[in-house]
């Protein structure tokens, strides 16, 4: 798909919600197509054709909680208050700016924490497509532009949904009573609508490095024909606070990611002497390890390595820290089997995207 920078538009012009649409469902079309107004924007992320997420700026955690809050009157493990959790979790991330997209870390949040199953995440995101794409198609007038890159490349895919039904759903009179006799959760198989994903980013690090302590979620669905008018119940699971352990020989950068990270969610390990830190790793056995390249007298690469030799760390993602990464440094980075890369100076946008990268 072909289209001007958004900086080339001095004025909004008529737009064809429709057209654009048409524009990102081929096969080879995958990125974000994002859609200006004077009312707000649209972003609609595809992969390969297949929409795999949507969402609106002036109503982005709205509808999210909307749509939990009914999910939760059917699953035992989502409270009704977790709108609160979320909001005081992911919703400071819009103030901040940090990242793009906060309300979908949400929903990888609550993956991983096993509030939700991953096709039960599936069920979400296309309910809220449906919402944004109803609105997206009464647009008149706007810009546009779609950014071949986007947020979502190495997140968590949950579903790839037909776009083509989608918009028709959206132009059907009685959508609900539709959706209702179409919907997934009214039947045992995936339906013809989208397809659901494992939970696996696609990312080039280690094998393994995409799961937390090599646990992969279960997929399946929710059956409301057989369990309506009771809820659902599934055995309790603990809610994890993952450790991150940073390696860093200037305080201010350690202090900088603990307050990057929120407490509910992390437990931040700073060291600033790489020698003490492998036995300190050993002894706290971290989700995820963040490593200065530069650090005097045992340098990134060589702990790492050292790291990779230790049976409990083969899979433990390892990210390496550096305010220069270039090729030589990749290459070194690839030989010492490190998971992933983060450049000074990195934003807390960049830091979390980094970190869910790597443990949901």
């Amino acid at each position: 798909m072909k289209t001007l920078p958004i900086s080339r538009y001095r004025f909004f012009q008529k737009l064809q919600p429709l057209s654009l649409l048409k524009k990102i469902t081929g096969k080879s079309v995958t990125g974000c197509l994002q859609v200006f107004s004077t009312s707000g924007s649209w972003s609609i992320y595809v992969d390969e054709g297949k929409l795999i997420y949507a969402c609106y700026s002036e109503k982005m955690f709205e509808p999210l909680y909307r749509n939990l809050q009914r999910l939760s009157q059917q699953i035992s493990t989502l409270p009704s208050e977790i709108h609160e959790q979320l909001r005081a979790i992911f919703e400071t991330c819009i103030e901040n700016q940090a990242i793009p997209n906060p309300d979908y870390l949400a929903i990888c949040w609550l993956v991983n924490q096993k509030y939700i199953s991953p096709s039960q995440a599936a069920i979400l995101i296309e309910q809220l497509a449906l919402e944004v794409l109803e609105s997206f198609l009464n647009l008149d007038e706007g810009s546009y532009e779609f950014i071949p890159e986007s947020f979502l490349d190495d997140m968590p895919k949950f579903c790839h949904l037909n776009l083509r039904l989608l918009v028709e759903r959206c132009q059907t009179p009685r959508r609900e009573a539709a959706y209702r006799q179409t919907s997934p959760t009214s039947q045992s198989n995936p339906s013809e609508l989208f397809k659901i994903n494992e939970l696996k980013p696609k990312s080039k690090s280690t094998p393994n490095s995409s799961t937390t302590n090599g646990y992969k979620p279960p997929t399946y669905f929710i059956n409301t024909n057989e369990h309506r008018g009771q809820r659902i119940t599934k055995p309790p699971a603990d809610k994890k606070i993952y450790t991150i352990f940073c390696i860093d020989d200037s305080p201010t950068v350690l202090n900088t990611i603990k307050s990057y990270l929120d407490e509910q969610i992390f437990s931040v390990v700073g060291v600033t002497d790489s020698l003490k830190a492998l036995m300190q790793i050993v002894h706290t056995k971290p989700d995820i390890i963040l490593l200065d390249i530069s650090m005097p007298n045992l340098d990134g690469y060589e702990l790492c390595s050292l790291l990779r030799k230790h049976s409990n760390f083969k899979n433990t993602p390892v990210i390496m820290v550096s305010e220069k990464l270039g090729f030589l440094d990749r290459a070194k980075a690839k030989i010492v089997r490190a998971s992933g890369y983060l450049t000074k100076p990195f934003t807390q946008g960049d830091l979390l995207k980094v970190i869910f990268q790597h443990i949901v």
